[in-house]
């Protein structure tokens, strides 16, 4: 009998190991589950596909079904979800060194930023400044198009088409940028963004061009600038707790699922573009393209406000260094 309780516990351990392993892998999405209007969503997707074709379990969290950025975070740190699609700020709360990535016009395309994120070994930089935090940097996803301007009633081929605007602002660095640019910005919450341009409030703002096909903003906007100012991205975070615990196999699994949906989001972007831009055009929006001289104008503007980010000097001229190396 005195060897039934070492047995029984042996089993208990055993079955609760074998249970946490067979826990499915949960990706919290930021956006909905649409193929052709999300780019995040197609990483996730996939990502989620490869798992399952290798055996093992995941499961897509709907957006805002474990709340917003904040939770995801803290719910990453805690072990309590395993993989998130996050808002680039996410972790620049933890460490503002990837801001370097939102810097207005340093990134002329999404494969510029590619070569750079490879050729300056940036993931490993971000994963060493933000372990304590126990969330581990996986992949930079793609949400679409680089941003254009989205205007209600006045085109923006350059600079001085902006003087007269008020424009909706994320935060007080967009807010300067908009400055630089000889226009003026105003925060507003993304859920007030339709009222606010419905009722003068805004007069336009910036985002993808899919961004007002995916709210049904094509009635209340009547131009869109193909302006690229950056490039939409979202933050693969995982819980790096729940990454240490995987064992070689299931790294390797995870590794390579991570490389399959990084190449599926970007062969989806290489198509987005002009569908979306059709799209718009379609749907009564004013396309416009700025010309090489225009769009260098708003680069040479951008360039003032790089220092009124939270990057330090050393960080600010690693990014610049490595955006031209790599142009």
């Amino acid at each position: 009998m005195k060897l039934l309780k070492p047995i029984a516990l042996a089993g208990a351990l055993l079955s609760f190991s074998m249970g946490t392993m067979a826990k499915d892998v949960g990706i919290a999405l930021d956006t909905a589950a649409d193929l052709e209007m999300s780019g995040s969503y197609v990483w996730a997707h996939n990502f989620v596909k490869e798992l399952e074709a290798r055996g093992m379990g995941a499961k897509e969290i709907p957006r805002g079904a474990i709340g917003g950025e904040s939770e995801k975070l803290d719910q990453l740190g805690m072990g309590l979800l395993e993989v998130s699609l996050s808002d680039v700020k996410s972790v620049a709360r933890i460490d503002p060194f990837i801001l370097g990535v939102r810097l207005p016009y340093l990134f002329d395309s999404v494969a510029h930023l590619d070569r750079a994120l490879t050729e300056g070994d940036v993931l490993s930089k971000v994963n060493d400044s933000i372990e304590s935090a126990n969330v581990r940097l996986l992949a930079l996803v793609s949400l679409g198009p680089p941003s254009g301007i989205i205007t209600t009633d006045q085109a923006v081929t350059k600079p001085e088409d902006l003087a007269d605007l008020r424009m909706r602002a994320i935060d007080d660095v967009q807010v300067s940028m908009y400055e630089a640019w000889g226009s003026n910005g105003t925060i507003v919450s993304w859920g007030e963004v339709p009222a606010a341009l419905q009722t003068g409030v805004v007069d336009g703002y910036i985002n993808t061009a899919l961004v007002p096909l995916m709210f049904g903003q094509t009635d209340i906007i009547g131009y869109f600038s193909d302006a690229k100012v950056m490039n939409g991205l979202r933050a693969v975070l995982v819980s790096d707790d729940w990454y240490q615990r995987l064992s070689a196999d299931e790294r390797k699994i995870v590794d390579e699922a991570v490389q399959s949906a990084n190449q599926a989001n970007r062969e989806w972007l290489e198509q987005a573009g002009s569908k979306a831009l059709q799209s718009l055009q379609e749907s009564g929006v004013e396309v416009t393209a700025l010309s090489e001289d225009g769009r260098e104008r708003f680069r040479e503007l951008s360039q003032s406000i790089y220092d009124q980010t939270e990057l330090g000097s050393d960080d600010l001229d690693f990014w610049i260094g490595l955006s031209e190396q790599t142009r």
